[in-house]
């Protein structure tokens, strides 16, 4: 193959919907060079897999995909299956000597010349493997220092700063429906300059990988936390926000391909803003996001409670367009075993910050997730765990078991409970978390909700009997994966699309989906 020639890549994506930036943003860069952008790995000369670390099971989630991209080589037109990512960012050449079925691990680094990476791994001359290290010694200590130090560091998902602008690529149609977990574009991607190209001011390095009328949108990487039991920090770095400008750009961006709403994205947007010398600068940004063409909703991820400010409650609240919606990384409810955490708060504090919310904004979704099994805990602790959740009344929360995190400071802890135990711990809790987001679901019958449409099926819809295939969309209370859906019977709204937002009544509950009909 020459040079010249034209090469494909199919982008596979792990994890969160941070991830799902960072794989789109490494399509724009790639698109943007002359790579064709396809959907199966199978059809592609290089499959690019951005795996995730977080957890245990990811990690292992993340190996098994890059095992079987990688035994479909000789099989297919593959030729080199490449990990990057959190896994390969964290593990780097451990990774590569662990997995050499992969041809390549590469680092966050690598991320602004990924094309020229591919090109060379498909020559047969692959670049060394990534080798890791703390990424919070990048930036300056001092949070106000590091909008300048951050020169040179590569951020993913920030698309680069303010500059020279780039060929931006051009929108992937959605063909399927297909969630974009393990997804890349349904269709090879025509790369366009859109307009001539600005000397400066904002530029977007991005290309949608589906068509779904709502996208995450980073607005921060990195965290300033010490939670004993996490090791984000340390290969995603130290806190950094994006600059509003290149937020609004990209939103812009966005909603020109037909985004509706824009689903906030970072390890801790509570920090939004304190880097730029203004820890209210959310509040300030949000107003700006809702007035973009084409955006109707904007829903705000992952607030650390200790952080919550009543000023960002109030415009979370009130600023029309933006949803009602409140991620809040409760954890646990013990105010003890929190500290050993390396946390703040407790049940009766947590229940405080909750009627808060509920008093501006009474139909407000909360979601949260928390730990059990972490070393030290106590049945005394669980007790206040359960009260809490019994008295919170959240709408969805995930549960996990505690593991050990290579490198965090809970991994030299002692008193670790036996493995059976926590499996123990997290049956008993995901049990009890199932009724009460029943509980809350069926609170929710009678009330009036405006519906994003996401799905709505095709052909032939039947006779309307209970089997038919119903229209699928999200209210505002309810985010993107993994907070339920709300079903809609498609003879009762004929003519919808996906991106429509309808305004329906809740008659019934499937699980902690709801059912709802015209209002």
């Amino acid at each position: 193959m020459s040079s010249t020639e034209q090469r494909s890549v199919a982008l596979v994506t792990l994890g969160c919907t941070r991830n799902e930036v960072d794989s789109e943003e490494l399509a724009g860069r790639l698109a943007a060079e002359g790579w064709l952008l396809v959907d199966d790995a199978d059809d592609a000369d290089v499959a690019v897999v951005n795996t995730c670390g977080f957890v245990e099971q990811a990690k292992k989630d993340s190996i098994d995909v890059l095992l079987e991209a990688s035994a479909r080589k000789g099989h297919s037109k593959t030729q080199k299956v490449v990990a990057v990512g959190c896994l390969a960012e964290r593990y780097g050449k451990q990774l590569a000597a662990e997995l050499p079925e992969a041809d390549a691990v590469l680092g966050f680094d690598s991320y602004a010349d990924m094309s020229s990476h591919l090109r060379a791994i498909l020559d047969g001359n692959a670049p060394e493997s990534h080798t890791p290290g703390d990424r919070r010694r990048l930036l300056p200590l001092s949070p106000v220092q590091r909008q300048a130090g951050s020169v040179g560091v590569a951020l993913p998902g920030h698309g680069g700063p303010s500059g020279p602008a780039v060929p931006t690529a051009a929108a992937v149609p959605s063909q399927d429906g297909t969630s974009p977990e393990q997804v890349a574009p349904s269709e090879p991607v025509d790369v366009t300059i859109e307009g001539p190209v600005p000397a400066s001011g904002p530029r977007v390095i991005r290309a949608r990988l589906d068509g779904r009328p709502w996208a995450p949108l980073k607005i921060a990487s990195g965290c300033d936390r010490r939670c004993a039991f996490c090791a984000i920090p340390s290969f995603r770095g130290a806190f950094v926000s994006r600059r509003p400008m290149d937020i609004v750009a990209e939103a812009r961006w966005l909603g020109e391909r037909g985004v509706k709403e824009l689903f906030l994205v970072s390890e801790n947007s509570t920090s939004y803003g304190k880097d730029l010398g203004d820890i209210g600068l959310l509040e300030k940004l949000l107003p700006e996001l809702t007035a973009v063409p084409g955006i109707e909703r904007v829903r705000v991820s992952y607030l650390q409670p200790a952080e919550i400010r009543p000023d960002l409650l109030d415009a979370m609240a009130s600023i029309p367009g933006v949803v009602p919606y409140f991620d809040i990384s409760f954890q646990h409810a013990s105010a003890t075993l929190l500290r050993s955490m390396r946390r703040f708060g407790g049940r009766e504090a947590f229940l405080g910050l909750i009627d808060e919310v509920r008093a501006r904004a009474p139909k407000a979704g909360i979601r949260s997730n928390v730990i059990v099994g972490f070393p030290g805990e106590t049945e005394a602790d669980l007790d206040e765990l359960e009260a809490f959740l019994v008295a919170a009344r959240l709408d969805v929360v995930g549960v996990f078991g505690y593991s050990d995190e290579d490198g965090t400071e809970a991994e030299t802890y002692g008193d670790k409970l036996p493995e059976h135990v926590v499996a123990e711990r997290v049956s008993r809790f995901t049990a009890l978390i199932e009724e009460l987001n029943l509980q809350r679901a069926e609170e929710r019958i009678g009330e009036t909700v405006d519906v994003l449409v996401e799905s709505v099926p095709s052909g032939d819809l039947g006779d309307g009997d209970d089997d038919e295939p119903m229209v699928v969309g999200r209210a505002v209370h309810q985010g993107p994966d993994v907070d339920g859906v709300t079903l809609l019977a498609p003879e009762d709204w004929p003519g919808l699309a996906v991106g429509d937002i309808v305004h329906a009544v809740v008659v019934a509950t499937e699980g902690i989906d709801l059912v709802a009909e015209p209002a």
